[in-house]
């Protein structure tokens, strides 16, 4: 098998996994959390396609595509299912936080405290450390999008 179908399998399968179990610990109803981990496997798995298969978009603007797509399909969801969205698209966004890099990035300063500041190590935890950054900030801006849109009172102007 091709090596992106089997990572995007991998991505998606482990996505909705991850998504279920914070939908548990959030206190998800049981009859949501296939939703959540419906979600979370097109989160991630989206992610996974725009950023390494098609490689179209970097990993930051690929994670605000993903969160609001998900997002948006939630509004959807969640009114035919009567739940507010929220319910369900924050745990299927748990699956997309940038653990790598935030602990790239905290490595990165242990070993300075260490042993000294380097330009390598420098580099590598402002890299890493602003990755996370954008890639958080593109999650919470993909999640509020639908609501900025769909649930004002007022128009835009």
């Amino acid at each position: 098998m091709n090596v992106f179908i089997v990572g995007f399998i991998e991505n998606t399968l482990l996505a909705a996994l991850a998504a279920t179990g914070f939908g548990v610990s959030f206190n998800v109803p049981v009859r949501l959390l296939g939703v959540c981990a419906a979600g979370g496997a097109v989160a991630r798995g989206l992610r996974f396609l725009i950023a390494d298969v098609w490689e179209v978009a970097p990993i930051e603007w690929a994670t605000f595509i993903a969160a609001a797509t998900v997002s948006t399909l939630g509004v959807f969801v969640g009114r035919k299912l009567r739940m507010h969205p929220k319910a369900f698209t924050v745990a299927a966004m748990i699956p997309m936080i940038p653990g790598v890099p935030i602990f790239t990035a905290l490595l990165s300063l242990a070993r300075m405290q260490r042993s000294g500041v380097t330009p390598e190590l420098l580099a590598a935890a402002i890299n890493s450390g602003l990755s996370a950054c954008f890639i958080v900030a593109a999650l919470a801006v993909g999640l509020a999008l639908p609501g900025m849109l769909f649930y004002r009172r007022r128009s835009l102007i």
